[in-house]
């Protein structure tokens, strides 16, 4: 007697393919899919389908989209751009409601580790909107991780020449988090960053 089952195994094996998906979650969700009807199985594949068809990146800003042009682009105003490492960073920030411009997605960071460099993510294409003369600041939202800084302080140097306004996200201890628990940088880091009260 075989010890799996092949139909069930390609699926396990197919939602690994997730990230943070591992084999015992895999399974789960195997199982799930199983237990689902005909109906909602054909949703689910039919879902997967229309999404890889439709969704492509913004000739803009380099953000999802299943037009020519996000929504966020056709509707706001350019003269603010929030520079992002990937897509899902522009629906965390709009989240919060209160930042009204606009984004750049890089699609990656400065990872000399990984090969990555400046020609390698959207860096050429933030400097030809911001010299378009529109703009009057790129806030740079990257990770606050060691690429994320390298990046960053490249993107301040090679837009500075453009007299354009760069600044970066504020960094430090986040709300509802104690002071105890916090690491050393992280608090380093929230005392440089203090602001007025």
């Amino acid at each position: 007697m075989k010890d799996s089952i092949e139909s069930l195994e390609k699926l396990i094996n197919a939602f690994t393919y997730l990230p943070g998906v591992g084999r015992k979650t895999a399974e789960r969700y195997a199982y799930s899919v199983i237990s689902l009807s005909n109906d909602e199985v054909n949703f689910f594949a039919d879902s997967l389908k229309e999404v890889k068809e439709k969704i492509k990146f913004c000739k803009i800003c380099g953000n999802f989209t299943d037009s020519d042009e996000c929504e966020i682009c056709r509707t706001r105003k350019s003269d603010i751009i929030c520079v992002v490492k990937e897509p899902k960073d522009v629906l965390a920030i709009e989240k919060a409601r209160n930042f009204n411009g606009v984004y750049h997605v890089l699609h990656g960071t400065i990872n000399p580790l990984e090969g990555k460099g400046p020609n390698d993510i959207r860096i050429k294409e933030l400097v030809s909107r911001v010299s378009g003369g529109q703009v009057k600041e790129v806030i740079v939202a990257t990770n606050p991780d060691v690429e994320g800084e390298v990046t960053a302080s490249y993107i301040a140097q090679i837009l500075k020449p453009l007299n354009i306004k760069v600044t970066r996200i504020a960094q430090g201890i986040s709300m509802g988090s104690a002071l105890q628990y916090a690491d050393e940088v992280t608090i380093s880091k929230a005392i440089t960053d203090r602001k007025e009260m």
